[in-house]
């Protein structure tokens, strides 16, 4: 065994598929049956369509139903209001799409099967890393037969921002903080619904609305800590705010029929002072958890696996230990884009979502275009689509395609 990587989120498909297509023998854990979590993010930024392009799987990606969403705005209780358009990123890609992320997964794990270095073990559940000489060589994990170990010269922890492998690897992560958790539910959508994905903003609330064909994917930003004090007021006390957010949707509110029809994501905000032992790397959440401002945690995490492969595919190839001196590579490259992000993720939370929830938001004093501002009509299309530093594929397909298994 060359790699072992606890997490089928977006970090650790994304990094088994290089893996696999370079020629390197890996496994993936994923610890739940499957990838169905509504409260998994959707949003598919250029710079990650651009990874899917170079990698022949845009196309099927965008096969599947999905919305291309080329302005970025709010609705305010004064109307709305234009942040960015993307249109000034270069083509094709010049939009992000909003697919469910579960089927985002199911590509990625779908072609690494295609490899016959690749292994997906679903129901495993990482819990522990063998060490051995004062290096991490593998991990211990458990599913519905009992515990295993996995033995491999590189261990990736993508197993999300309550990583278990990072706490076992001592590696601590410092808090940034957030304003805000957020509920996540949904409700039918109905021929004559809008057909756009929004941001709802009013004085003491914050709402987004996915359209996933179907039904609406609808999440509801509650002051931090909030949860349990909402829950003692009642399902009314987020009926009511719902219904008078989103009009169109006050005939079926009362289908929240209580808080068990909702889940809660506790926001957080933190990143490793470092990522890395010997024998062991965190990516994507595991080394820093960003908040859902911008929809851009898929893409950071997607940029660390292109990152990551891009730099261990061949010494992992070849065999042996990977020296630490690769790992902090690594760290170095992707600590920029991932400290700039979050800072602009920190100012955006103070100036809109904590003012919103505390309920001194004041919408008449935002400009109706913000696109008519030079600056910012410059940056911030580039960062919400393209992140700081865009990764691209540099590892090449050494592997030829193999039987599904």
């Amino acid at each position: 065994m060359t790699c072992v990587i606890a997490g089928g989120g977006p970090a650790g498909a994304m990094l088994a598929l290089l893996l696999a297509r370079a020629g390197v023998e890996v496994t993936l854990l994923e610890k739940h049956a499957d990838f169905l979590r509504d409260f998994r993010g959707d949003t598919i930024h250029p710079s990650t369509l651009q990874v899917l392009d170079e990698l022949g799987l845009a196309g099927e990606l965008l096969k599947l139903p999905h919305q291309e969403v080329r302005e970025v705005g709010l609705v305010t209780d004064a109307g709305e209001v234009r942040l960015a358009s993307l249109r000034r990123l270069p083509r094709p890609y010049d939009y992000i799409a909003f697919v469910p992320q579960w089927d985002f997964l199911t590509i990625l794990t779908s072609a690494a099967r295609r490899y016959p270095g690749f292994r997906l073990l679903m129901r495993a559940e990482a819990y522990d890393l063998i060490r051995e000489g004062g290096a991490v060589r593998g991990l211990r994990y458990r599913d519905e037969s009992g515990d295993h170990e996995l033995r491999a010269d590189l261990t990736v922890a993508a197993d999300g921002r309550r990583s278990a492998l990072r706490e076992r690897a001592g590696l601590v992560p410092r808090e940034l903080g957030a304003p805000m958790d957020v509920l996540w539910f949904r409700l039918p959508w109905h021929d004559g619904d809008p057909e756009d994905t929004f941001l709802r903003v009013s004085s003491g609330h914050m709402m987004v609305g996915i359209n996933r064909v179907s039904y609406w994917q609808l999440a509801y930003l509650i002051p931090k800590g909030g949860h349990d004090r909402l829950v003692g007021q009642g399902i009314e006390a987020l009926r009511r705010p719902v219904a008078r957010l989103l009009p169109f949707l006050a005939d079926r509110v009362t289908e929240i029929e209580g808080y068990d029809d909702v889940s809660v994501l506790t926001v957080a905000v933190n990143r490793l002072r470092r990522w890395h032992r010997p024998g062991f790397l965190c990516v994507g959440d595991a080394a820093h958890a960003m908040s859902p401002v911008f929809g851009v945690g898929i893409n950071l995490a997607v940029q660390d696996a292109v990152a990551a492969a891009n730099v261990l595919a061949a010494p992992l190839r070849s065999g042996g230990p990977v020296p630490e001196s690769l790992l902090r590579r690594i760290q170095r490259r992707r600590t920029p884009p991932t400290v700039i992000t979050q800072t602009a993720q920190r100012v955006a939370q103070n100036l809109l979502v904590r003012r919103a929830l505390r309920g001194s938001f004041d919408p008449g004093a935002l400009p109706r275009d913000l696109t008519r501002v030079p600056l910012l009509n410059r940056m911030l299309p580039r960062l919400v689509g393209m992140g700081v530093r865009p990764e691209h594929v540099a590892t090449e397909e050494v592997c030829g395609e193999a039987t599904h298994r």
